[in-house]
């Protein structure tokens, strides 16, 4: 790099103004960032001649020919100042447009925009890893600001904007950069995979190695429960997503035969304290992990249930609500739901429970969706669901999502006005878009090795994972996986259209059902077109729920009811600042959950925790299986003081027995449990706006 005093030195205003050959003779030119550099003309020659090579040319010497008007230009156009590398790359496509070379200038251009894309997404990076070092980002709520969370961050800033500026397609990432999609886990994109619902039994019967040495199988329940969070954390050091086990009670069972209650409970209570303290992702976050239970009738699998729910609701040393696992219950009539069943004391046990802890969630076997497959479906507490395969057995155990992307279903809406027939052409563009970003995305996934996830995939815990050498592909395995459509803000969607959302209007609503039915069809129409398990998903929103409404207001302005607020509403679920019944509810969203077969949820909110109204929560659990409910959970406020340990609902800033200021506020956040203070500023906006849902009967 040179200084301009040396240019001035060296080389006088004429020089720089008319050069003293046809040629030319410029000594500098100014770099972007403001500094002059030593202007090389063949560089000029070498650029129009890679651009010609790309559309088919091979005549460098055209490239000479055409560089010398360029330089004719310049002479021409600057003959007091220095020009900038901007103003030579507009001559270059300035000649090659006006000497007729228009596929050449094309080229060009588009080769001009990459390096563009590149050396702005370097500049972002700076700026991330400046914020970064302030706070650690906010966009996953369980994910801590310590100096490894940080560096964590920094890395995933730098992965995002390689893979915007080198991997992603453009039409792709241009759709992702501004909001029409969503790439979620954008960091991991050509690394890993989301989730698991992992097979824990045959882990624990056969024995694992996690990279340090064989682990060989337990004896007693304490080394099972042990060994079982060795597992979680194992395995989300392989993946974005969560960890799941899908039949923890039946897999748990065949450890408990000899042991007695006491014992069952002490290995339960650590299982939990090491959920809760014990990191993965190199310290960043503690394992996302879910637990299924609930159907199994055998006398040790009950005996797993119990103390797991006990322990979990005494909490942890000091009485703090647990965060993690997200404990869900089955529930299945015949097995749990009535007075007589065999496992009905232990669904009454769980409705107290989770009446006080908020866990656990409940899925329903029953619905019209789920019965087909008797007792085998899981869910993870974000919602994840995995269970329909094309290429091989509908199983749940041994496989998971491979990717999300979800469609900013109020940009379609903006962009359509009230034409609802422009409405379903925008949303199957933007559908097919986001289709074949998940393609693309599943052939560079499909392309890692065994060793790129050496537990997951090296410790067979994905179907036809069993005979994968480390050097081997894993598109065999992943086959069996999911690769899922999302969607945020129904309801914003429906202002939009018609000016009611479902929970105002009945004619809203239809629509709203059309919508996702429609939706659902194109993910089966994908499934039928690739033999790959596309899905659509009930958008667990946490950092894009905010992030989309940011870019909808620069583009579009503030339309009221529609984008007038600092987030958009989930995926299908009512807005949570309309007041509303428990029973209605439920009955609106619970015909949305069938079509979204990738994972869904539905809500209610009580304003404290219902501990003297159990028999009003059973109740609601039945209207959850009546109206064809997959999966749902109670909300309330959980609040702590750190000081005195006093829990309750504390409206105020200081503890209401000691003063204290020190409080922690437990809050559901995308499924699972967080702290208010890690919450993003959308969701702490979302948060205020929540309203309780009244347990009025139905009119």
């Amino acid at each position: 790099m040179i200084q301009e005093k040396e240019v001035l030195e060296t080389t006088n205003l004429t020089q720089l103004r008319a050069p003293r050959t046809e040629r030319g003779n410029f000594k500098a030119i100014r770099k972007r960032d403001g500094r002059l550099a030593e202007f090389t003309e063949s560089k000029i020659t070498d650029a129009i001649f890679k651009a010609a090579q790309a559309v088919g040319g091979e005549d460098r010497t055209l490239a000479m020919e055409l560089t010398l008007e360029v330089m004719r230009f310049l002479r021409d156009e600057f003959t007091d100042r220095i020009f900038s590398v901007e103003d030579v790359q507009d001559a270059v496509e300035k000649v090659l447009i006006e000497r007729g070379h228009a596929r050449t200038a094309k080229a060009y251009i588009l080769y001009r925009a990459h390096r563009t894309r590149i050396r702005e997404a370097k500049s972002e990076l700076m700026d991330a890893v400046e914020e970064i070092l302030v706070e650690t980002n906010r966009e996953n709520a369980n994910i801590s600001n310590s100096p490894s969370a940080k560096m964590l961050q920094i890395a995933s800033a730098a992965s995002k904007r390689y893979y915007l500026s080198r991997m992603i397609p453009p039409e792709q990432a241009q759709a992702h950069t501004t909001g029409e999609i969503h790439i979620h886990d954008l960091d991991f994109y050509g690394k890993t995979l989301t989730c698991v619902q992992i097979p824990l039994g045959k882990l624990l019967r056969e024995g694992f190695n996690n990279g340090h040495g064989y682990i060989r199988p337990p004896k007693r329940p304490a080394s099972a429960t042990a060994q079982a969070a060795i597992i979680l954390q194992s395995s989300q050091n392989d993946m974005h997503g969560g960890q799941s086990f899908p039949f923890f009670d039946t897999d748990i069972a065949q450890f408990v035969k000899d042991a007695d209650d006491n014992e069952i409970y002490q290995a339960m209570e650590a299982f939990i304290y090491n959920l809760n303290s014990m990191h993965s992702r190199a310290g960043a976050q503690v394992p996302f992990s879910s637990l299924n239970i609930g159907t199994d009738t055998s006398p040790e699998a009950r005996q797993v249930v119990k103390n797991l729910l006990l322990a979990y609701e005494k909490g942890l040393g000091k009485g703090e609500n647990p965060i993690f696992p997200n404990i869900i219950f089955r529930v299945k009539e015949g097995i749990n739901l009535n007075e007589g069943e065999p496992n009905y004391d232990l669904l009454k046990l769980a409705v107290r429970v989770a009446s006080r802890r908020m866990n656990p969630t409940f899925s329903f076997m029953d619905s019209s969706f789920n019965s087909p497959y008797g007792c085998e479906v899981s869910y993870m507490g974000c919602r994840t669901r995995t269970i329909g395969n094309v290429n091989g057995p509908e199983v749940s155990e041994g496989r998971g999502n491979l990717s999300f992307t979800t469609i900013n279903l109020p940009r379609v809406a903006i962009k359509s006005g009230t034409n609802i027939d422009k409405f379903y052409r925008e949303l199957e563009r933007v559908l097919d878009l986001a289709i074949g970003q998940l393609y693309h995305r599943y052939k560079v996934q499909a392309d890692l090795k065994v060793r790129d996830m050496p537990f997951l995939m090296g410790q067979a815990l994905y179907i036809d994972s069993e005979e994968l050498k480390p050097n081997e592909s894993i598109a065999q395995a992943i086959k069996h996986g999911t690769l899922s459509v999302g969607f945020i803000g129904l309801a914003e969607t429906l202002q939009a259209l018609i000016g009611k959302h479902h929970g105002e209007s009945e004619d809203a609503n239809e629509l709203g059902l059309q919508i996702v039915e429609f939706m659902r069809k194109k993910m089966e129409e994908a499934t039928r077109e690739s033999n790959l398990n596309y899905t659509l998903l009930a958008t667990p929103a946490e950092g894009l729920s905010g992030r989309f409404v940011r870019l909808d207001k620069k583009e579009f302005g503030v339309i009221k009811g529609v984008n007038d607020k600092d987030y958009y509403t989930n995926s299908f679920h009512i807005p949570v600042s309309h007041e509303i019944g428990i029973f209605d509810k439920i009955a609106i969203e619970g015909p949305y959950h069938k079509f979204c077969n990738a994972g869904h949820i539905s809500y209610v909110e009580f304003p404290s925790p219902p501990i003297h109204n159990l028999e009003a929560i059973e109740t609601v659990l039945r209207h959850m299986k009546a109206s064809d409910i997959g999966y749902a959970g109670i909300n309330f406020p959980v609040d702590y003081c750190i000081n005195c340990n006093y829990t309750g609902v504390i409206n105020k800033d200081e503890c209401p027995m000691c003063g204290s200021i020190e409080i922690k506020r437990v809050r559901r956040i995308t499924g699972y449990l967080s702290t208010v203070d890690r919450f993003n500023d959308a969701k702490q906006a979302e948060l205020h706006d929540r309203l309780p849902h009244s347990l009025l009967e139905r009119e």
